[in-house]
């Protein structure tokens, strides 16, 4: 058997489980046929040798076809077209099995369809991938060209949007049920860190000496980078390099006149300068025993996810 022949009649194997995938993500079957199809071409056209995890690599690559589908979809419609004759795919056409196809369609139920339809292309994709096929955030975020962070933030956001829907339940496989439950509690700390962060800001724009002394930590620092401190903003604060304790930070922050707003930053509650509908600057948070610990603000957000609260 060549090496064509051995990459065909392996990605055949897969075939079910990747046009499941596929189908999830478009809700059409047709289309789902289709990304499959594109998918094999790519295929056939890279060298697989060095492919350690075929499976995997292959659901990566319905999925970004799946996803340039869903996008695509959102800007214009186009009648489906029949594959031609001559695709190299090893799919023989005609062979669809009808009872198959209801019951891969019964799988996901029509509820479940219209809700995901109501999800942005990447907040379907991340909840498709993870919830439903247990596909781990860190292979997730390259697809949606996100961080793993940020890659479980627009998962949880699909799920509680079909959890407020009344869809969720029955949905996953019981890895993505486990997987989310263990998302949900992390889901739930980062929002007792929100507060946190949102009880630190209330503090400092009323000049509350004692409840912003009280969200921090003894040894907290603050630390501006090279941009924020050449653009004059943590200047403005009285910091031009780091500043240590939290004495010396409630002083900086208390009364000050500034408007951050609430985001997450790689998955993370943070706080964010936004001009125009861009976030310009960000404010990193870390804890330690329920107190600020530090604080890294950054005007260089070159890499980093944020996402507006």
């Amino acid at each position: 058997m060549t090496g064509n022949e051995w990459l065909a009649s392996r990605f055949e194997s897969d075939r079910p489980r990747l046009r499941a995938v596929a189908f999830r993500v478009l809700g059409s079957m047709t289309e789902a046929d289709d990304a499959v199809q594109e998918a094999w071409l790519r295929v056939s056209r890279t060298d697989a040798s060095a492919v350690e995890n075929m499976s995997g690599w292959l659901t990566t690559i319905v999925a970004r076809v799946s996803l340039n589908m869903l996008q695509s979809r959102k800007s214009r419609r186009e009648d489906l077209v029949d594959v031609p004759d001559g695709d190299a795919s090893p799919r023989v056409e005609g062979a669809a099995d009808p009872e198959q196809e209801a019951l891969l369609a019964d799988s996901v139920g029509a509820a479940m369809l219209v809700i995901l339809d109501t999800l942005t292309p990447a907040e379907r994709l991340a909840f498709v991938l993870h919830d439903m096929f247990a596909v781990p955030f860190e292979d997730i975020a390259p697809i949606v060209n996100r961080s793993p962070a940020a890659a479980r933030q627009l998962a949880s956001r699909a799920r509680r949007r079909i959890q407020r829907q009344g869809g969720a339940e029955g949905e996953t496989s019981p890895a993505g049920r486990g997987a989310a439950a263990a998302d949900e509690d992390t889901e739930s700390g980062e929002g007792e860190k929100a507060g946190f962060v949102r009880a630190f800001l209330a503090a400092s724009r009323e000049g509350d000496f004692e409840a912003l002394l009280a969200t921090l930590a003894p040894d907290i620092v603050v630390r501006p980078d090279e941009p924020a401190v050449r653009i004059g903003l943590a200047t403005g604060m009285g910091m031009a390099e780091e500043i240590r304790g939290a004495d010396a930070v409630t002083r900086a922050f208390a009364k000050l006149s500034w408007a951050p707003v609430p985001a997450l930053i790689d998955g993370h509650a943070g706080l964010a300068y936004v001009h125009q509908g861009v976030p310009r600057v960000v404010f990193r948070f870390a804890f330690a025993d329920d107190l600020i610990a530090s604080i890294d603000i950054q005007a260089d957000l070159r890499g980093l996810d944020v996402v507006i609260s």
